[in-house]
């Protein structure tokens, strides 16, 4: 923890101990009963047989650095905060959190890393709690006897809110602060994990009515859990598998097949697509002078300010070529379009600073960037892909032979 922002150390010490102490108000006025150690152990059982069975895809589900991790183990804190007074509840998320940090990430991932995303789920269902207990005045634990009707509904819908926005609430802020090089926006993690947690609220519902009424049938809502997560963790993995990981735009091999499938519609409409290659100056100087992680976050931020400047809703697709080199799809231009897109992004480029430190002279730095481009059009500079690459490559040589940072467009044979 010695390694934290000194603000961000404070954060979540700060978290860490607010939740200690809601633990132990909780722990010196709840009831626990018999019948509530018996659904901890069921759902502890359930919860690490989830884990069991989801390890292996867990362990190569890569997230890009600096986005929230997100699953179905939450399915389980929802049941518990239907079927459990609050220490129980913290004592399902503490062995779950420790089970997953020795089977699931082999104690890889920093202690204080998931002792501070245990505290934030903590802080959720505690405030999950006190939703439900101020909509059932006078009802303890547990609360899945009473949900029941358009009020019941109500309930769970806003107490799975406290949880959600409690907990990823507390995490992005985490993350923010832990990553102030990146754009907050990747903080908030991929859209699907809120169709994660959605799931989750419902089947948590579920396993809570189910062990109330028929105890017996959990097991299928555990092969109902497992099967959601890997389904929808689907959308991720495909996601990661045509993503660069450093810049986060398409690989050169998606890149590729979305071009040509692109291509082939133009062919069949008589429609126009623009290529821009785009290729650093002097990036090896960069990774010479200040080091290969600041050459990283410099693609990064080359990625973002390319990302800026495409239809980010639309048919473009930026993408990294390899190396120091970008390549963009842009459909539907003319060439006047590409040329004002290519000399936008070059500008935006230009304007980058990323404040560093010369490893030669040890004094602060700060990084400016130019890029030279080159830009070709289906079906005027080639009738496939190949040949459109070929001219677009051409056009970029043609541009670092002319000074650099600038635009040429290739000349149509």
């Amino acid at each position: 923890m010695r390694s934290l922002p000194g603000g961000l150390l404070a954060y979540v010490c700060t978290v860490v101990g607010f939740t200690v102490a809601v633990v132990a108000a909780a722990a010196a006025t709840a009831s626990v009963t018999g019948r509530g150690w018996a659904w901890l152990g069921l759902l502890l059982a359930c919860a690490i047989a989830h884990l069991e069975v989801t390890q292996g895809l867990e362990r190569i589900r890569e997230l890009p650095e600096g986005t929230p991790y997100t699953h179905l183990q939450s399915t389980w804190y929802i049941a518990g905060l239907l079927l459990l007074p609050l220490p129980l509840q913290v004592i399902l998320i503490v062995v779950t959190f420790a089970y997953e940090w020795v089977r699931v990430f082999a104690r890889r991932a920093p202690v204080h890393r998931k002792v501070f995303s245990a505290s934030t789920v903590v802080l959720g269902v505690a405030g999950a709690t006190l939703v439900l207990s101020a909509l059932y005045p006078g009802v303890a634990a547990p609360y899945v006897t009473v949900l029941d009707g358009p009020r019941g509904v109500v309930a769970i819908v806003l107490a799975g809110l406290i949880y959600r926005l409690t907990n990823y609430g507390l995490v992005v802020i985490a993350i923010i602060m832990d990553n102030r090089d990146q754009p907050a926006h990747r903080a908030l993690g991929p859209a699907s994990d809120q169709l994660i947690i959605a799931a989750a609220i419902g089947l948590g519902y579920v396993y809570a009515l189910v062990a109330l009424t028929r105890p017996w049938m959990l097991v299928f809502v555990l092969v109902l859990v497992v099967g959601l997560h890997l389904g929808l963790l689907l959308p991720q993995f495909q996601h990661a598998a045509r993503t660069d990981r450093r810049t986060q735009l398409a690989d050169a091999t998606w890149w590729h097949e979305v071009a040509e499938r692109e291509l082939e519609r133009a062919r069949r409409l008589g429609d126009h697509v623009g290529v821009l290659l785009l290729d650093l100056d002097h990036f090896k100087d960069i990774n010479d002078r200040f080091g290969h992680l600041t050459g990283d976050a410099v693609l990064r931020a080359v990625a973002d300010a390319v990302r800026g400047c495409v239809r980010g809703h639309g048919p473009d697709l930026a993408g990294r070529w390899g190396g120091e080199e970008f390549v963009l799809l842009l459909p539907g231009l003319d060439p006047a379009g590409l040329r004002a897109a290519a000399e936008r992004i070059r500008a935006a480029i230009a304007a980058i600073t990323i404040p560093a430190i010369d490893r030669r002279t040890e004094e602060d730095a700060v990084i400016t960037l130019t890029a030279s481009v080159g830009a070709a059009m289906f079906p005027d500079h080639g009738h496939d892909l190949t040949t459109v690459l070929l001219a677009v490559d051409d056009a970029v040589y043609r541009a670092k032979d002319r000074g650099r940072d600038q635009t040429v467009t290739a000349p149509i044979r």
